[in-house]
């Protein structure tokens, strides 16, 4: 079983993954703020490399790209900060990255490189799973997940194709559309979850759009975990350099997905 895998293994228990693009605001405020969520109640830290062009992502997460990338942030970097950040917490490490830079550093150096930071499983958004198989075979000779997304639009030959090749979860993506924060979720999301359960055995959290303890208790009742980025984003922006709001609301959401309605 996989670390990440693992974080899985108590059923009542929904996982809260954060997201937080390396380098933004700073290298130095990446380090500081993954023990922090891990000591307030996350369970899976994604670490976002930047990219100059993230097709997946809203404007947050756009601009965390783009000031990362000019702090000279680089998927090389990204896996050294790993390593950094593994001797600080224990709990499972996932990188999200574009192919591109991937197949820059190339799969198989990739996947051994972030194997020995420290680096659990990949991420990789514009990756089809028909177009996997390298990085797939190179994930496996690492002992890494490989982690695939679905979206409300995928068909049934995608989600059996994807429950086949992804490991550790199933990323659902919550909306047509790209990262951010949503005063609402969208209608149908608990079809779409359940058409998925039809087929895939892993476990499916929810990303895209989560912003609120309210909304993650929503999702605690159809889901084994949600994914929050952009919202963090955003309170890592304030001027307090102890991220006691980002803290808070961690706390809040732990609280929520802990506490799911009874009704």
């Amino acid at each position: 079983m996989s670390n990440i895998s693992s974080v899985f293994i108590k059923p009542d228990k929904k996982a809260l993954i954060a997201y937080v693009t390396v380098g933004y605001p700073s290298v130095e405020a990446t380090l500081k703020v993954v023990p922090l969520l891990a000591k307030s109640g996350c369970d899976i830290v994604e670490l976002g490399v930047p990219f100059s062009d993230p097709l997946a992502d809203g404007p947050t997460i756009q601009k965390a790209s783009f000031y990362a990338l000019r702090n000279g942030v680089t998927l090389k970097l990204c896996i050294d900060i790993a390593r950094q950040l593994r001797q600080k917490i224990e709990i499972p490490l996932v990188m999200m990255s574009y192919f591109n830079p991937v197949y820059k550093y190339g799969c198989e150096n990739l996947c051994s490189d972030s194997a020995d930071a420290g680096i659990d499983g990949l991420i990789i958004p514009d990756l089809p799973p028909e177009e996997g198989s390298e990085l797939e075979a190179a994930t496996r000779n690492n002992n890494l997940d490989l982690i695939y997304l679905l979206t409300p639009t995928s068909n049934k030959s995608r989600i059996k194709l994807v429950a086949e090749k992804s490991s550790g979860f199933i990323y659902l993506v919550s909306v047509t559309g790209t990262t951010g924060v949503r005063e609402s979720l969208p209608s149908g999301l608990d079809a779409f979850v359940a058409r998925v359960r039809q087929t895939a055995e892993q476990p499916l959290c929810i990303g895209f759009g989560i912003s609120t303890p309210q909304q993650a208790r929503q999702i605690a009742t159809i889901a084994d975990g949600i994914i929050v980025g952009s919202r963090i984003i955003q309170l890592m922006e304030s001027p307090d350099e102890n991220f006691i709001s980002v803290q808070g609301f961690i706390i809040e959401l732990r609280n929520a997905l802990d506490n799911p309605p009874t009704t």
